[in-house]
C-alpha cells in the first residue's frame, strides 16, 4: 500500500453539536479521513498540521454507512460511505479550529 501524505489523510474537521460537545467536555475531536487511512497516519497527521507533537494521546475510526433514500419503489444514495476519526488529546490542548 502506497503510504499517504498527511494532507490527503484528514479530509474535513466534523464540526456538529455532538462534535463540539465531545470538544468542550472530552477534549476529543472529529475529522473526515482517508477511508484507507490507519490510526498512525491520522494522529501522525494531527500532531503536524495542527503542531501538537506528542499531545494525541488516542485516535478512534468508525465507517459511517451510506444512506438510501426513496421515492416511490426506486431506491438511491443520499450519501456515500465515509471514514471518520475521534483524536483524543492530552489536558491542555487545543485545536483552535474548533473553538471559534
Amino acid at each position: 500500500m502506497a503510504e499517504l501524505h498527511p494532507y490527503e489523510v484528514i479530509r474535513r474537521a466534523v464540526i456538529t453539536e455532538k462534535s463540539n460537545g465531545l470538544a468542550e467536555r472530552n477534549n476529543q475531536y472529529a475529522f473526515e479521513v482517508a477511508p484507507k487511512a490507519n490510526k498512525a497516519q491520522i494522529k501522525d497527521a494531527v500532531e503536524l498540521i495542527f503542531d501538537l507533537k506528542g499531545q494525541v494521546i488516542s485516535v478512534n475510526t468508525l465507517i459511517n454507512p451510506a444512506k438510501r433514500g426513496r421515492r416511490g419503489r426506486k431506491y438511491f444514495l443520499r450519501s456515500r460511505q465515509w471514514k471518520k476519526a475521534i483524536v483524543t488529546l492530552a489536558e491542555g490542548a487545543k485545536i483552535e479550529l474548533f473553538n471559534v
